[in-house]
């Protein structure tokens, strides 16, 4: 049986390699980097009010990790939980435990409207999120990167 925790410091290393693998994938359009993978993980295992970290455990393995980021969406009049990272590991695709995420954290956030970022060519990443109920909306989604050398 899959069980969702929250994510603690010594979970860093294996989520590490998890994130390395899933942004290095062509489910994710940017390839992040060693420092912001750490930033996450830091950010999720602190008392941070903007992020949150999950390790999908099946008997005492990581089957994968899941991160969530807060916020409020004006659009809905509600809070809304970000989707980040959804990731399970090869061994354990097929069992469920994607789907059974977003029932996780629909339960634990039941006034939250949930939303995700998907790559059109993770058909199915798309399908999981399409039968778990949520819909593809017509937005552009649009960034404004920091120019190279400015400081944070």
């Amino acid at each position: 049986m899959i069980q969702f925790r929250k994510m603690r410091p010594e979970d860093a290393p294996a989520v590490l390699e998890m994130m390395r693998v899933f942004y290095a994938s062509p489910a994710v359009l940017s390839n992040g980097s060693e420092e912001i993978f750490q930033r996450d993980i830091a950010a999720c295992v602190s008392d941070s009010p903007f992020a949150e970290g999950f390790i999908f455990d099946r008997d005492g393995n990581a089957a994968g990790y899941g991160m969530l980021a807060h916020s409020f969406s004006t659009e809905f009049g509600c809070p809304c939980i970000w989707i980040e990272d959804l990731y399970v590991l090869p061994a354990f695709r097929g069992q469920g435990v994607g789907p059974a995420f977003l029932r996780f954290v629909r339960e634990r956030y039941p006034d939250a409207v949930l939303r995700l970022e998907a790559e059109r060519q993770n058909a199915h990443a798309l399908h999981v999120y399409t039968r778990s109920g949520m819909e593809e909306l017509p937005y552009v989604e649009m960034i404004l990167k920091r120019p190279a050398g400015e400081e944070e």
